[in-house]
Order: structure tokens, then sequence, then C-alpha cells
């Protein structure tokens, strides 16, 4: 007779392999854990979001998250903090995350690769509330700026699936390499940064040419995401 396993120790299994999941289809995500079953993960996020910089907002390429899953889990939210630097409207300076109705209301059927599409959204700025911020700063320079284009990267979480025909792919793709034409001149600059430990921030100069922290200072400094999607409208999308 099979030994009885509780609610809990089965969404912890069914989380690990929606994760596992996850990772093969997503040229964005990976993660380690920690714990058998996992209660305790480091979310790794490869694309571009935004970071302050010696004072200035630019592009930052690598995003670590840790998630833990305490006792009461799934009954109880998940405990998640940002790790690596991030400027958004609800992410505070010290990586706490603001979910909106998520973190007042949790809902035990939200999966756990669910909650890192939705952490991802948040980096990209697809998806981002300037109504009750936990970042002030953030939020009205977001509301207010003009230099970057919303999302800052174009790619969905689960991108992997346009590749393999599951879905319509959101932007140009080239079959025969099997990824977006968008994506693939900024892949040709992003290489090395991406491979690094701590990658750099990118910013780009005026000509438009990305490069690693150039020495320069002032508006010849822009940090902007060459490739980017058209400038966002007044209207901002809200999180659930």
């Amino acid at each position: 007779m099979a030994a009885y396993e509780s609610p809990r120790l089965r969404r912890l299994r069914s989380d690990l392999a929606a994760l596992e999941k996850l990772s093969a289809e997503s040229s964005v995500f990976d993660f380690r854990v920690s714990g058998q079953p996992p209660q305790q993960y480091l979310i790794n996020f490869h694309g571009a979001s935004l970071a302050r910089d010696r004072g200035k907002v630019a592009v930052r390429l690598r995003h670590d998250v840790e998630i833990k899953l305490g006792a009461g889990y799934p009954r109880t939210m998940p405990e998640i903090r940002w790790i690596t630097p991030i400027y958004h409207p609800n992410i505070s300076e010290i990586g706490l995350v603001c979910l909106g109705a998520y973190g007042t209301h949790w809902v035990p059927s939200l999966a756990l690769d669910d909650l890192c599409v939705m952490l991802w959204d948040m980096a990209r700025y697809q998806n981002y509330d300037i109504r009750s911020p936990y970042n002030r700063e953030a939020a009205q320079w977001s509301a207010h700026q003009s230099s970057f284009r919303f999302p800052t990267d174009v790619r969905p979480l689960r991108d992997g699936r346009a590749a393999l025909g599951r879905v319509e792919p959101a932007v140009p793709f080239d079959e025969g390499l099997g990824k977006s034409i968008e994506l693939l001149d900024l892949e040709i600059d992003l290489t090395r940064a991406d491979q690094a430990d701590d990658p750099p921030i990118l910013l780009v100069d005026e000509s438009g040419r990305p490069g690693e922290r150039p020495d320069l200072e002032g508006d010849r400094a822009r940090a902007v995401l060459p490739h980017s999607p058209p400038p966002a409208t007044e209207e901002v999308v809200f999180l659930d």
C-alpha cells in the first residue's frame, strides 16, 4: 500500500514539475532549488528590465528572485524577494514585491509557474500599477518618462512555445534560427554580458550602439533598448 502523501507535498512536487517544464519552454527563465521536495527557489530571469545605475535608469540583463514556500503554502502566499537591483513601481528598494490583489487575497490555486509569469511581466514592464506603488519614485518616473519603450523585453516567459509552433509568435519570427527577428540584433550585443556572473547594465550612446558601461556622461549616456516595441500609451496595465 502506497504511503500517504499530504496535499502540501503533492503541491510541492507539482510546482517543481511545472517549473522544470517552464524552463524547457523558455529562453528567459531558469532556477535553482533547496530542499527535497523544494521549498525554496532562486529564480533567474535573463532579459531586459530596469535598474538604477549611478543615478540613472538603465537596462539590466539578469534578475534574481527568491521564493520561499512556507509551512502554510499553498494556503498562504509564498515569500517573494527581488535580490538583484530593479527599478519598478511595485517592487520596493529592498526587494519586496507587491502582487496587487493576490497580496491581500491569496489564491491557493495559483501555481508557481504562473506566479513566475507574473513576476517576469512585472520585470519587463508588461504589467505595473502606479496607483498603489511600493516605490513611489519609480511610479512617478514611469508615468512621465519618455526614454524607454514598454515592455522593455518583447519575449513572454514561455517564448519557446513559439519556436515549437504551439502559439503565434508575438514578434516577427525566423523559422531557420528559431528566434524572433527583433531579438537577433540584441543577442549579438548582449551575449557576452548575459553570460557574466553579474552582467553589466547596458547603456546606449547617442549613435544607438550598445556597449558595456561606456565612458559617457549626461545626455550622451542615454539608457535605452534598441528594437523595442512602440511606446506605451497613457493607458497603464494594472496588476490583477
